[in-house]
């Protein structure tokens, strides 16, 4: 049965044209994917054996992100060329970066058995690498595709990184899920942080856009499962260890400890003589 509300039709058809400009969030995808692939054999399902097919599959994704950043040029500071060679120049930093991280994850899990197992088995690498791929575009303007791969890793891992946060080296995510780190949030170096922190703003206006709204984290800081930091002007010092369920909207000095006390209390009961104990 064919639709016919042609005012409607029309309507989604005008939508269409003025969102021609988006870039297709399974082409940027992709290319995210094939890029971490390339960077990270243990991710990869293809295999390099030369350098020339390591330059080919390399020459291939920059033409990729060229024709991306070409449906967005009229919303760029540069042209797309000049904007994918900026990126791919800065690329072995990046590169670094990440493999500190994943270094540093390895060090500090007892569970972790090689750099190998992190970068191919870890959400929380992998939250950390989309972060600084999408944090790169974001340095040179990009608007719209960081978001993009920032919400890919968001629903692969359950770890919500906005792209504009300010994260250092050394970085340590711990389990993951469940954390939030917004926008303006800036992080230090060795700074490890469990599943379900948020990194978050005391307030949601609108009217704050251009203000800080989230917290700083300085070097060598622990933050526990659970624990809220929220508010632009809140600090936490550096080497500070924040503990489980903290909800923190007040800076606090460096080596600081910081600690939830819930008043929980067991009693020991008798086994009634009725009670059947069994397996399946």
């Amino acid at each position: 049965m064919a639709f016919d509300n042609k005012p409607f039709i029309e309507y989604l058809a005008s939508k269409h044209r003025q969102a021609m400009h988006i870039v297709p969030r399974s082409l940027s995808c992709t290319f995210l994917d094939g890029l971490l692939q390339l960077l990270f054999p243990p991710l990869s399902e293809q295999t390099f054996k030369t350098a020339a097919e390591v330059q080919a599959y390399m020459d291939k994704l920059q033409s990729d992100l060229e024709f991306l950043l070409l449906r967005l040029q009229e919303r760029l500071v540069q042209p797309p060329g000049v904007i994918t060679r900026l990126f791919f120049d800065a690329l072995p930093q990046v590169y670094q970066q990440l493999m500190e991280d994943a270094a540093t994850i390895e060090a500090g899990d007892p569970a972790a058995t090689s750099v190998e197992e992190v970068i191919r088995t870890y959400p929380g690498f992998y939250a950390v690498a989309v972060y600084r791929v999408a944090h790169l575009l974001c340095q040179n303007q990009v608007p719209l595709l960081p978001r993009v791969l920032s919400e890919y890793a968001h629903a692969k891992t359950g770890i919500d990184i906005h792209p504009k946060a300010r994260i250092g080296n050394a970085f340590c995510i711990d389990h993951g899920t469940g954390i939030v780190i917004g926008e303006t949030a800036v992080i230090g170096n060795h700074v490890k942080i469990y599943q379900g922190v948020t990194l978050g703003a005391v307030s949601v206006e609108k009217a704050m856009v251009n203000t800080k709204r989230h917290p700083t984290i300085e070097d060598h800081v622990v933050i526990y499962a659970g624990a809220t930091i929220l508010g632009g002007k809140t600090v936490v010092g550096k080497e500070s260890i924040i503990g489980g369920n903290v909800w923190l909207t007040e800076s606090v000095p460096p080596y600081s400890r910081v600690y939830h006390r819930p008043q929980i209390r067991v009693r020991q009961a008798s086994e009634p003589d009725d009670v059947l104990n069994f397996s399946i």
